[in-house]
């Protein structure tokens, strides 16, 4: 794997391709100032063709002086190929069906046809003044032989990346190396690869990707996108990290803020057990966990939450050991015994269970006195 790999995030055109997503002009400015503030170095972020709204947004983008490399999309036609050309954006993403089932069954066309179209749109691209990635659309089902065959038509025509897309999330891990590593071994320009999460496979597919020789890697906040979303920025860039000791130059403590940024924009909620960003994930229930996590947190931590910006938390619920209950009470004033402690979480596993809620302070504290009262014991006011 590269030392560097490339984050070329993709929530404001993949991410906002999510079936009923729409974001306005300004969330759209506060999610790229948001991504460059953390050091994405990559965004791509819109489709110019789609009409002069969303044309102007691009362009205020491309004014701000991010410090981003920005990359609009277009199909490999005049109109697409004109419209990025008022962007004024850094890159330019022509794609083009390379499967069969898509160009015969969607263009009607042939393989030559792809083959001369990439030619002849890469050449006047350049004659407009833009750095080109072609994107391979449904390369993860086009035949090895012919895909091949286009990324040297992409190379020999002077683009200066190629655009890998699972696009309906087929791959697993073990046959996206294999199509990687073939890419690499024929050509020596960047290879992006641009993964689905219809199977649940979208970042180990990524990760998979960039050991094979992959230089850059779409993402999207959330791991929002079309169907079931692409691969998760903070998902690729923490895995980079701790599996692999590969830095992708980003402040993932920012990941937090940006999560929720385009929570409220998408209006797609996130789930609370998703990884790195999910309100749950760093929060512990069962006794022996919470009793090895205060006694060191690397007991149970494959990282620290820190490094994104949050911090462990205990609750207490059906799973909970005397342990947590001590704790949880000593941070309320309170020193319990053993067996007080073993009384009041019966106590509390009943009131997990009946309301499928973790007790709060309030209740804690009427737990600790009805526990007093029935043991006819003079407690000192809470």
């Amino acid at each position: 794997m590269h030392n560097m790999v490339t984050i070329n995030d993709t929530t404001l055109r993949d991410g906002e391709q999510t079936a009923g997503v729409a974001f306005t002009a300004d969330e759209k400015i506060a999610i790229a100032c948001a991504l460059a503030k953390a050091g994405v170095p990559e965004m791509e972020i819109g489709i110019p063709v789609m009409g002069p709204a969303e044309l102007e947004v691009i362009q205020t983008i491309a004014t701000l002086g991010l410090g981003s490399q920005l990359m609009v999309w277009g199909r490999m036609c005049d109109r697409d190929l004109q419209a990025a050309a008022a962007c004024n954006a850094d890159l330019v993403n022509l794609s083009i069906p390379v499967s069969d089932v898509h160009i015969e069954h969607k263009l009607g066309r042939s393989r030559e046809w792809v083959i001369q179209t990439i030619r002849d749109y890469v050449g006047r691209a350049f004659d407009l003044g833009l750095d080109v990635c072609v994107g391979g659309e449904d390369a993860s089902r086009a035949d090895t032989e012919f895909l091949l065959r286009v990324v040297e038509t992409v190379q020999a025509a002077g683009a200066r990346r190629f655009r890998f897309a699972d696009t309906l999330g087929l791959l697993d891990p073990f046959s996206t190396w294999t199509r990687i590593k073939r890419l690499r071994e024929i050509s020596d320009i960047e290879i992006e690869i641009h993964a689905h999460n219809d199977l649940g496979l979208a970042t180990a597919n990524t990760l998979a990707a960039l050991r094979a020789g992959a230089t850059h890697a779409n993402t999207t906040v959330n791991g929002l996108g079309e169907r079931a979303g692409n691969a998760a920025l903070e998902e690729v860039v923490m895995a980079l990290r701790h599996l692999y000791g590969v830095e992708a130059a980003i402040d993932t403590r920012r990941f937090p803020a940006i999560s929720r940024m385009v929570e409220l924009a998408s209006g797609r909620r996130v789930a609370s057990n998703k990884s790195i960003v999910g309100d749950a994930v760093f929060t512990h229930e069962a006794g022996i966990h919470v009793d090895g996590l205060l006694k060191n947190p690397r007991n149970y931590q494959g990282f620290d939450p820190a490094e994104v910006g949050r911090e462990h938390r205990t609750i207490l619920g059906k799973h909970s050991g005397s342990r947590a209950v001590i704790d949880a009470y000593a941070r309320l004033g309170l020193l319990l015994s053993d067996p007080e402690a073993e009384l009041l979480l019966a106590r509390i596993r009943d009131h997990a269970v009946a309301t499928k809620n973790p007790p709060t302070a309030t209740d804690l504290k009427r737990f600790y006195l009805e526990s007093a009262d029935c043991a006819g014991s003079t407690v000192m006011p809470l």
